[in-house]
């Protein structure tokens, strides 16, 4: 609500406010920062889908079943979610700190008896490189035998399509789990709209009956995982502020594809058939409102 920040504060709650609206016209709008993050004392971390309200919890069912992902994090991984937040936090206040003195002494690194590895990374708008969109891509192209995607909003560009296409033509077994109840049915409508290429070349494209998917996590092969905050949009991947886990040879890849197949069971595929029987007027709809893509 406005003036929420003003509260907190006032019950000893540090906030601030992201890129407020002000009424002239600027481009800066377009910028959010869109990341969950969550750090407790520089020694645990989260990030993922999930925000603070009673949907992400299924307190309170607004579009049917709220299905979310996020991963826990400890250890040395947490710094890099530490400087993200300060970074931010520092630029909205106006301050100038000492990052060094928010970093735990964890001592000298020894043997854990833990395999693979684990880099949280950030995404800015500002910086010319779309981070998110590299570290998607790089999965898609070394996939050898799957990928398996969830991810709320499927509207995806020219480069997207083609390696989600070339991978399935390929032999990897590419399957995507999208919403089935729609959270703005206007990009719903732009999701579906990608529907038909897909799997034309061989993409599995799912629907998750229950309710809404807000997860966003990618696996491959047993080996490479992402959970992060960044939607498969125009938006997320080259407007907003966003993070992400990219993971290797964790066991927590292995539960990224574990959960994947317990959500695959709560969905519906959505066959070539159906797509070819989709109206005509439906299909312009979609296209349409593709026009409107980078907005969404």
């Amino acid at each position: 609500p406005y003036g929420y920040n003003n509260k907190l504060e006032a019950m000893g709650v540090k906030c601030c406010v992201f890129n407020p609206l002000i009424p002239v016209l600027s481009l800066r709008l377009n910028n959010r920062d869109h990341r969950k993050i969550a750090i407790i004392d520089g020694k645990v971390g989260f990030t993922g889908g999930i925000n603070l309200a009673d949907e992400y919890i299924n307190k309170f069912e607004k579009y049917g079943h709220w299905k979310d992902t996020a991963i826990l994090l400890k250890g040395e991984a947490v710094w890099s979610m530490t400087v993200m937040f300060l970074a931010m936090w520092d630029y909205l206040r106006g301050m100038d700190e000492d990052f060094s003195k928010f970093k735990p002494d964890t001592g000298l690194p020894g043997k854990t008896g833990r395999e693979g590895y684990v880099q949280p990374f950030a995404d800015s708008p500002l910086d010319g490189e779309p981070v998110g969109q590299i570290v998607y891509l790089n999965l898609i192209n070394k996939a050898k035998r799957y990928v398996y995607i969830m991810t709320p909003y499927l509207i995806i560009d020219h480069e997207m399509i083609t390696a989600l296409t070339s991978a399935a033509k390929g032999g990897v077994d590419v399957r995507i789990i999208t919403p089935h109840q729609p959270d703005k049915w206007y990009v719903h409508k732009v999701t579906r709209s990608y529907y038909k290429i897909l799997a034309e070349s061989g993409v599995k494209i799912y629907e998750y009956i229950p309710g809404f998917i807000h997860s966003k996590t990618y696996v491959s092969d047993d080996k490479y995982g992402v959970v992060g905050t960044i939607n498969m949009d125009y938006r997320s991947l080259f407007l907003h502020f966003e993070c992400g886990v990219w993971l290797y040879k964790t066991k927590s890849v292995y539960d990224l594809k574990t959960d994947f197949f317990a959500t695959l069971k709560m969905c519906k595929r959505i066959t070539l058939e159906e797509l070819n029987g989709v109206k005509w007027h439906e299909t312009l709809l979609g296209s349409v409102l593709r026009v409107f893509a980078p907005l969404m």
